[in-house]
């Protein structure tokens, strides 16, 4: 895990290379947290795509689905420093971000001290993000999109890399605030987390229940993962999915959109979602061996890329349509 050269400073025979060397240490990054995080290939898949991409993630799932054990082990195999938040409705931005104190010399002068807040890490657990207010939330707005934050008219620069991984419950909604769409925004995936089959659920009762519990081991660093996030950005992409790319985000509008797809969403995906794609399928691509995504990688990855970007109007869930749908309906339209 020694520190990479800067690959623009590669010539393309070395990038080649070096892109087999970063494949390799994904895939043993993914099996190193398949160890502790059992069944859920695609959410482990996800994750590190949007970590690789530069991005944040909002990982929804019910309780016990390890979405907790799946950040924490996240951070530990790509060698990040980490931290979690509980967020509650009694929650204040300065528990986030940070406060200032005032602080008195030995001469007697006083003067304001800022005290950094766990926002300050390399990788943010923000635990069910929407039980906190709205004004708590948006202390995050600026930290997920600028990577800093501003106290007192003075800025502080969070750590490279920095990455925020939400979890949201989908039941209980009760003493919930939605997070604005502005904020979800911010997340360039929605990784959902499902049930286990019943293989993996017996594989859960028997591995976890004994003294020895399978635990994570570090096998990339974070100057190995901000080398492999900027090698993301140098890797190829074709005129066609870059065309599949701008055709499917320009679809998911009510006005852009296509007659039968449009007419059920109230809102769609900005260009922010085309960015995310560019970035996600290269991701995707490099973690499974390639180094140039195709037309597949991107209808793999337009609902978690979509799905949090949508909104139906009422007509639509009068009729019983889903995002699901509108997604697959989307999709369709590309293969």
């Amino acid at each position: 895990m020694n520190d990479q050269p800067p690959t623009h400073a590669m010539s393309d025979n070395d990038l080649v290379a070096y892109a087999q060397t970063v494949a390799g240490q994904l895939n043993a990054a993914r099996d190193a947290i398949g160890k502790v995080v059992f069944g859920q290939h695609e959410a482990i898949e996800n994750a590190l795509i949007t970590v690789l991409s530069g991005g944040h993630a909002l990982l929804v799932g019910v309780p016990g689905l390890a979405k907790t054990r799946l950040v924490e082990t996240l951070g530990i195999v790509l060698g990040l420093e980490s931290r979690r938040i509980q967020f509650t409705p009694d929650l204040m931005p300065s528990d986030i971000i940070g406060s200032e104190v005032m602080d008195a010399s030995s001469t007697g002068q006083r003067h304001f001290r800022f005290i950094k807040g766990p926002i300050f890490t390399s990788l943010l657990m923000a635990d069910e993000i929407n039980r906190a207010s709205p004004r708590t939330q948006s202390a995050l707005l600026q930290a997920m999109q600028e990577y800093h934050v501003t106290v007192a008219g003075d800025r502080y620069d969070l750590p490279r890399p920095f990455h925020v991984l939400a979890t949201e419950n989908p039941i209980e909604q009760e003493g919930t605030y939605p997070l604005p769409e502005a904020q979800l925004d911010r997340f360039l995936m929605q990784v959902d987390m499902s049930y286990p089959d019943e293989a993996t659920e017996r594989r859960i009762l028997i591995e976890t229940t004994t003294i020895h519990d399978a635990q994570a081991h570090p096998v990339l660093s974070a100057s190995d993962l901000i080398a492999a996030q900027n090698l993301v950005r140098r890797l190829p992409i074709g005129d066609s999915v870059v065309d599949a790319i701008l055709t499917l985000t320009r679809a998911a509008r009510p006005k852009d959109g296509y007659t039968e797809i449009a007419h059920h969403l109230a809102w769609g995906a900005g260009p922010r979602a085309g960015q995310a794609l560019m970035l996600a399928v290269r991701a995707r691509a490099l973690i499974q061996g390639r180094f140039a995504p195709s037309i597949d990688d991107v209808a793999a990855l337009a609902a978690p890329v979509l799905k949090h970007r949508l909104s139906l109007n009422f007509k639509a869930r009068a009729e019983g349509i889903t995002i699901d749908d509108v997604i697959a309906r989307l999709t369709a339209t590309l293969l």
